[in-house]
């Protein structure tokens, strides 16, 4: 028996990954091992070339939220099509309850939903269409706009122009694609 405070004390969610096209399965198996499992799943409308159908899509493809102890971590990653908890080095990682709640909160009003890239200010990010498709900078927010700041480091300077979020994406770090260092007499290396 655990003492009064610890029983008491309310489990955190983690997001685990699951198989590809598993997550009913996992979430499934999660609740069926006592676990308190949440699979967020919205409506979408399909179009073919003959018929429409709505049907219900999974939000986040290849993960599910499970509310565990992490000292039952051995269990819940022994559940079917369960493959790992999403972790910092070796701690599994909490999903705050204020998340949860804005998800389940968004699926709950019925209306459409777009999955979109997690862009955060100051990444790098890539336009991925219009006009300005493939221009490659850092994004900022600058009162009610985005920008993506373009930096030319030879010449100290940068420029900013104003693209709409839905525009760009992030861009992937390649260690090809990095900066070249600068040396100490302030030439860059080939």
């Amino acid at each position: 028996m655990l003492p009064g405070n610890l029983a008491s004390t309310p489990l955190n969610w983690f997001a685990l990954t699951v198989h590809p096209k598993h997550e009913q399965l996992a979430e499934r198996g999660l609740k069926y091992h006592g676990f308190e499992a949440y699979l967020p799943v919205h409506r979408v409308r399909r179009q073919w070339s003959d018929r429409r159908r709505d049907l219900d899509q999974v939000l986040f493809p290849g993960y599910v939220f499970c509310r565990f102890d992490p000292a039952q971590k051995l269990r819940v990653l022994q559940s079917p099509s369960v493959r790992s908890v999403v972790s910092t080095g070796r701690d599994p990682l909490p999903v705050d309850e204020t998340e949860i709640s804005s998800v389940r909160a968004l699926i709950s009003t019925g209306r459409p939903i777009d999955v979109c890239p997690y862009i955060r200010v100051g990444q790098r990010v890539r336009v991925s269409h219009g006009p300005l498709e493939a221009l490659r900078g850092v994004i900022l927010r600058v009162k009610d706009s985005w920008r993506v700041v373009v930096s030319v480091e030879a010449l100290g300077c940068s420029v900013a122009i104003e693209v709409d979020v839905d525009q760009v994406s992030p861009e992937k770090f390649t260690p090809e694609r990095a900066l070249p260092e600068r040396m100490a007499d302030g030439r860059y290396q080939a």
